[in-house]
């Protein structure tokens, strides 16, 4: 696993169905959510963790799953280190939920397949730390921090940067990764005021946890 930068642990994990919740006095009170964000590929993973403060997005690490360490035929192997590696992420960072990108059949079968096996590798590696993980569109992560759903990958990373004042523009995985863990923070506000008003539709958004998609 390569990572950017390093954080101390956060105690209190809880995050029910995308809301933001309370810290307590740890952080005065303010709303507060630590998010996992996973790109996954089945050569290279990508993750990055973010903190949301109400509006406000501070930037904890990013970095890599690579499985170069497995022969390219060797596919259980490959899995194997993308669900370790993603285990490692959440133990090291200890994020409150985690968002990934849904997976569509390209022209491509095979690659399509295979990509689908490390999806499934690194999502049974958050859901067995008990962590909800919320799955959104490639559309729908560009459309949240580009603004508009046909950016570009280098114009995802730039934003990226300006969103999170990073000094650097991150590398194109890790840079999918934080935008799903920015697109999750401005999900999960957005579906905490809608449900205080109106029924919540489960067709274009999805968490799992414990078993239970809504």
């Amino acid at each position: 696993t390569s990572a950017d930068n390093d954080s101390p642990p956060v105690a209190d994990r809880s995050c029910p169905r995308g809301a933001p919740f309370r810290l307590g006095t740890a952080r005065r009170r303010n709303t507060f959510m630590k998010i996992l964000g996973i790109d996954p590929g089945l050569r290279t993973t990508g993750f990055g963790v973010i903190e949301a403060e109400g509006a406000k997005l501070h930037y904890v690490a990013s970095g890599t799953i690579k499985t170069d360490a497995a022969a390219l035929g060797d596919l259980p192997g490959r899995l194997k280190i993308i669900f370790e590696g993603v285990r490692e992420v959440t133990a090291r960072y200890r994020p409150d939920c985690a968002s990934m990108e849904i997976v569509f059949v390209n022209v491509n079968p095979q690659s399509t397949l295979l990509l689908g096996q490390a999806r499934g590798a690194a999502l049974a590696a958050l859901v067995s730390t008990d962590l909800a993980v919320a799955e959104y569109t490639a559309l729908q992560m560009k459309k949240a921090v580009v603004g508009h759903g046909q950016a570009r990958k280098e114009q995802v990373q730039a934003m990226v940067a300006r969103l999170l004042a990073l000094p650097g523009e991150p590398g194109k995985d890790a840079a999918d990764a934080l935008g799903l863990a920015i697109c999750h923070a401005h999900a999960g506000a957005s579906f905490a005021a809608l449900s205080r008003s109106t029924t919540l539709s489960s067709r274009s958004h999805a968490q799992y946890r414990k078993g239970r998609a809504f």
